[in-house]
């Protein structure tokens, strides 16, 4: 498995979009004469940290990346990676940022059945979990400690319960247009139900969600609930 989810990092390396982040930064003297002539600053030489970052942790996992390793690929010291993060968990967090958030899909399913447009909506939410990998997710639960428990939730996307919410409500709005339900019979909680059991997965076991259990959140709970209400 672990073997699986870094080869998948690898491939997606190739393609994926590096949108900005939005981390505060500044560039000290030191930052300069580290940077071996480069003269990269500020964001230019955070984008290459956090470049180099991804790259260690899809080459040797969470467990054996360290801040030394980061810094020699990204042909810096350890000191002006400190300056910008205080332990690899911070660290780690900000490449989840960059480089996994922008594949959570950005359209609602509309596959002309609710059934599978709910199955595809969280499918889309659990795949870049499942491409960071349990040893990654279930490390970081553990190096955060219980005061940022909900970090990781929060950082992808499933904290953010308006949106996604709204977007369970434009899927059962389709549906409703279709004439498969009644969106008024059906309550804000059951319609946040999928989500509400997909961050219960999450935070519970510290591993990716599979498609098994989705399927199970979706045919053996949510779909019932659905057809009980209309």
């Amino acid at each position: 498995m672990q073997y699986y989810h870094k080869t998948f990092l690898r491939k997606i390396l190739v393609s994926m979009d590096n949108n900005d982040h939005h981390l505060q930064s500044y560039q000290s003297e030191s930052d300069k004469n580290s940077c071996k002539g480069t003269r990269r600053r500020g964001k230019v030489l955070e984008d290459a940290i956090l470049e180099a970052a991804w790259k260690e942790l899809c080459d040797v996992g969470y467990n054996h990346l360290t801040i030394e390793g980061v810094a020699a690929r990204a042909k810096t010291n350890k000191a002006v990676v400190y300056r910008r993060w205080a332990n690899k968990p911070a660290l780690i967090l900000s490449v989840l940022r960059k480089f996994v958030l922008p594949l959570y899909p950005k359209e609602v399913p509309n596959t002309g059945d609710l059934r599978n447009d709910v199955f595809f909506f969280l499918h889309g939410i659990a795949k870049p979990l499942q491409i960071i990998g349990a040893e990654t997710i279930h490390r970081l639960m553990v190096d955060l400690g219980k005061d940022k428990l909900f970090s990781i939730p929060q950082i992808m996307n499933l904290k953010k319960e308006d949106k996604l919410t709204a977007a369970m409500i434009t899927i059962l709005k389709n549906a409703e247009m279709r004439g498969e339900v009644k969106l008024e019979k059906i309550s804000l909680r059951i319609i946040s139900l999928p989500l509400d059991l997909l961050r219960y997965e999450l935070l519970t076991t510290h591993e990716p969600v599979s498609d098994k259990i989705i399927h199970e959140i979706v045919d053996d709970i949510f779909m019932p609930l659905i057809r009980h209400n209309q």
